[in-house]
């Protein structure tokens, strides 16, 4: 390599410091912002980064990793000898049978008559009601998926007519939305973006708007995930597709309601990244609005999106505001209880875990982990967040709360290599 060359974070034998510049450099991340999330000094970070002061302990490490987005703790420490996964669960058992479903272009299949479009849509509507109900929701829904890609890909082929196809490839659509909550958060991002962009360009053909929505929401999170170099095209896609869907907003379905009602709340989402406080409470806002017009009892099969949600909405909204207070305020406000799906509210479970953990309750946001993994142990084996605070608190003084960290990170299998 070049003496000039930037060294590579992953492999070259290079210090803490020097793997948090590279890294926050590729995120897109200025030094002033990055010490501004981590609630430090400019001169701090920049100290750290140029190797005049040590590696700070785990707790910090780990607000770090979370801040980077970083997938492998060691990519940062540059110890190889435990491998942890942060922000990437575990690769799923099902994984290589859903990776082939997307891959096969069911040309072997053209003697085989596909299932009506009908019988289609409601295979795919049990799904969904499965992944909702069930704890192990990835076990279920990949179970579900090859047979589901590959009658949603041949219907696609043998439709007769337009509007045959155009039903067809908003079903298609909907089933790589499915395929994407699966892959999510698992080793393989290529295959995530694959689905991704199947679903978009299958959502575009259809021109059916609830399934552009769902394929705008779902591409916005994955920018957003890619970090913060890419949420400027978040922001784009968000932008384009509220463009598209407001107009028709009276006059709108609960569903198609409902896709753009989270879509004005995926804004606020970015926004809150940002740390623009202002922005994200607004977009909150509008999205409560659009919540408000639909029925009490409707939640959107996809995205969530009810009444319901809005106030696990909004402990998300302060959490990534790095508001410690508010987040706890917020998660008062919010009733877990009302939101029917289990892994939902798992995940609800974790931004409350994470806002008593900014406001300094640890033993708090343990127990909250703890209701997560009780609701859907799969959403919090594959949460990032959830990993940081479980491994930050196996480091406590405080005994009791050092145990309880410790069975959670056994149950999660944290520090399986």
């Amino acid at each position: 390599m070049p003496s000039s060359a930037t060294p590579d974070a992953y492999t070259d034998p290079v210090g803490f410091g020097q793997r948090m510049q590279i890294l926050r450099t590729r995120r897109g991340m200025s030094r002033p912002v990055a010490a501004g999330l981590l609630g430090m000094s400019v001169s701090w970070v920049k100290q750290l980064e140029r190797g005049e002061i040590g590696m700070p302990k785990l707790p910090v490490v780990l607000r770090i990793a979370e801040l980077l987005r970083v997938r492998d703790l060691s990519d940062l420490t540059g110890d190889q000898s435990v491998p942890v996964d942060l922000f990437v669960g575990p690769g799923h058992p099902r994984l290589p049978a859903v990776r082939d479903a997307v891959n096969a272009l069911t040309l072997g299949d053209s003697d085989r008559q596909a299932p009506p479009a009908v019988h289609l849509a409601a295979r795919l509507a049990k799904a969904w009601a499965a992944r909702h109900q069930a704890a192990n929701h990835r076990e279920v829904i990949g179970e579900l998926l090859p047979g589901l890609i590959r009658d949603a890909q041949l219907t696609v082929r043998q439709s007769d007519t337009g509007t045959d196809r155009r039903t067809a490839l908003a079903i298609l659509s909907e089933v790589y939305s499915l395929s994407q909550f699966f892959v999510a958060y698992q080793p393989d991002s290529a295959l995530l973006w694959r689905v991704a962009e199947r679903g978009m360009v299958a959502a575009q053909e259809s021109e059916d708007p609830h399934a552009i929505g769902v394929a705008a929401w779902l591409a916005v999170q994955a920018h957003r995930d890619s970090g913060q170099a890419y949420f400027d095209a978040a922001d784009a896609l968000t932008r384009e597709a509220l463009a598209y869907l407001e107009p028709a907003l009276p006059d709108a379905d609960d569903r198609t309601a409902a896709i753009t009602g989270a879509i004005q709340f995926e804004a606020g989402y970015t926004a809150a990244r940002r740390g623009e406080s202002g922005a994200a409470w607004g977009w909150w806002d509008k999205a409560q609005a659009t919540a408000a017009r639909l029925p009490s009892s409707y939640y959107h099969p996809v995205t969530s999106f009810s009444r319901a949600i809005m106030g696990a909405h909004a402990v998300t909204v302060a959490v990534e505001l790095r508001s410690g207070g508010e987040s706890v305020r917020q998660a008062a406000r919010a009733d877990a209880a009302t939101i029917p799906s289990r892994p939902r509210r798992a995940r609800h479970r974790i931004e409350e875990a994470r806002g008593y953990q900014l406001d300094g309750q640890p033993d708090v946001a343990l127990a909250m982990l703890a209701q997560a993994h009780e609701a859907a142990p799969e959403t919090i084996r594959y949460s990032g967040y959830a990993r940081r605070i479980v491994l930050e608190e196996t480091e406590s003084r405080v005994p009791a709360r050092r145990r309880r960290a410790a069975t959670l990170a056994e149950q999660l299998e944290l520090l399986a290599a």
